[in-house]
């Protein structure tokens, strides 16, 4: 059996050094908002390239810190309107809802499957405050292009870093990129945690602020609230995995790029659309995503062959119960890729062997 991806095997690569700091950790006595937290808030900010990192409990906190702050600071206000992909993880959308933004649903490429320039520069109108940029499956999606065009038009961007840590566009680290960014560490993620955890990565010193004390209960210093707060904190065992793990993200990020670039120049079958890459350095494939209009059925044939795979989304957002008001806007592509796509393994433990089984198995689909 050739796992979608597996987590215990990768993990215990870590483990002794997983075990010394949370035995470290355990010494010291302190658990939130210590040491830890803080080496890996720097050391995570130099690695994307930003003056400023700010740990919390997961991805979505993450989005919802930003939209928050952005509202608290007066740049967006309520019903502002904020262009989102249709084509992603549901987090994206709900962290704009919830803080009572208007959600405007855009298309995504049909060829890279991500809403970047075309798509987004399309959308824009009067009433756009905001652009949502996600860095679906790995891949960029910024432009200077799109930057230039938000800019002239007081659009703040914000992206949505979450599948995609170590991913470059023009020599910066995607998350360095926008107004602010969200990064998700959840397990699976390439710079994955052992639980929920996130944090926010920006040049902008208010926004930075502001954020710092939200996450915390609205304080910067203790038992005085000066903002509208939650408790959405990255804790110290978290913070000290992250670290570990961070040291070697670069070099799994060539291994599955170097899988990826294997299983494209692999498969060949029609019935099999495999992704299309001008620049590898610009994808980290989180998501190594085939479409299929069999897609279904060659699942199936996958998993008789032993290949465990994965669907990355079936339901597109405006298509979600919670999203019912948006049901019949018109996104054909979005619903195209719900309906086709299928994601391989694709991490740095695969061997040759195993890709060469992959490959093997997807071509030999005959729908």
């Amino acid at each position: 059996m050739i796992p979608y991806l597996p987590l215990k095997e990768i993990n215990a690569q870590y483990s002794a050094a997983i075990g010394e700091a949370i035995d470290r950790i355990q010494k010291e006595g302190w658990y939130i908002l210590g040491r830890e937290c803080t080496a890996f808030e720097q050391e995570y900010a130099q690695y994307i390239g930003t003056r400023h990192c700010i740990g919390c409990g997961n991805g979505y906190d993450a989005l919802w810190l930003i939209f928050s702050a952005l509202k608290q600071l007066g740049r967006l206000s309520d019903g502002d309107k904020v262009l989102v992909p249709a084509n992603t993880f549901i987090a994206s959308a709900l962290a704009v809802s919830n803080n009572n933004l208007r959600v405007h649903f855009v298309e995504p490429s049909d060829t890279s499957y991500v809403a970047g320039e075309k798509e987004i520069l399309a959308a824009i109108d009067e009433q756009t405050k905001a652009v949502l940029l996600v860095h679906l499956y790995g891949q960029n999606s910024f432009s200077d292009n799109l930057a230039r065009e938000c800019r002239r038009r007081g659009i703040i961007i914000v992206e949505d870093n979450a599948q995609a840590h170590g991913a470059l566009y023009g020599g910066r680290r995607t998350g360095s990129l926008g107004d602010a960014a969200a990064h998700s560490f959840y397990p699976g993620k390439n710079l994955g945690a052992l639980g929920d955890a996130g944090a926010i990565t920006t040049d902008d010193d208010t926004l930075a602020r502001a954020i710092k004390e939200i996450h915390n209960y609205g304080s910067s210093t203790k038992y005085i609230h000066s903002r509208i707060g939650v408790n959405s904190r990255l804790d110290e065992i978290q913070a000290a995995v992250l670290r570990i793990k961070l040291r070697t993200l670069d070099r799994e990020n060539e291994a599955r790029r170097s899988v990826a670039r294997a299983l494209i120049e692999g498969i060949d079958n029609p019935l099999v659309a495999a992704p299309r890459i001008d620049d590898y350095t610009q994808h980290v494939f989180h998501v190594f995503a085939l479409m299929s209009p069999r897609r279904d059925a060659l699942k199936e044939h996958l998993a008789a062959r032993g290949i465990e795979t994965q669907i990355h989304y079936p339901i597109p957002l405006h298509r979600q119960e919670c999203y019912k008001e948006y049901a019949a806007q018109h996104l054909p592509t979005a619903q195209r890729l719900a309906q086709e796509e299928l994601s391989l393994p694709c991490h740095p433990l695969l061997a040759p062997a195993d890709i060469k089984h992959i490959t093997e198995c997807v071509n030999s689909f005959k729908g």
